[in-house]
């Protein structure tokens, strides 16, 4: 497993779990733009995990390292503070990469 193939899978895991965060807990936000980075994200997760199967053996560390910077801009982007986030990913990465899967905000 490279560096460059592990910062990779760690941005991309960043800005999928970013989009997450911000549809859960904005939900009056919500628009195709974000569907449609979510979308994308996915796909070029997807894609990247096929390209580098060695990342499988990294991939808790890199959703830890992807989603605490997730959270700081999930943070500065709505305002809200960074408490108001899980301290840990909330979501499964089989859960997250289904397309299916659109979290709902629970208070």
């Amino acid at each position: 497993m490279g560096k460059t193939e592990k910062r990779e899978l760690v941005s991309r895991l960043n800005v999928l779990l970013l989009h997450l965060l911000k549809w859960q807990f904005q939900p009056d936000r919500r628009g195709p733009s974000w569907q449609t980075k979510i979308r994308v994200q996915r796909r070029a997760l997807w894609r990247h995990m096929v390209d580098n199967p060695s990342l499988k053996t990294a991939l808790s560390d890199c959703i830890a390292e992807g989603y605490g910077d997730a959270v700081i801009e999930a943070a500065g982007e709505t305002g809200l503070p960074d408490s108001s986030f899980p301290t840990i990913c909330p979501w499964s990465f089989e859960q997250f990469m289904d397309p299916t899967f659109w979290p709902d905000r629970t208070d």
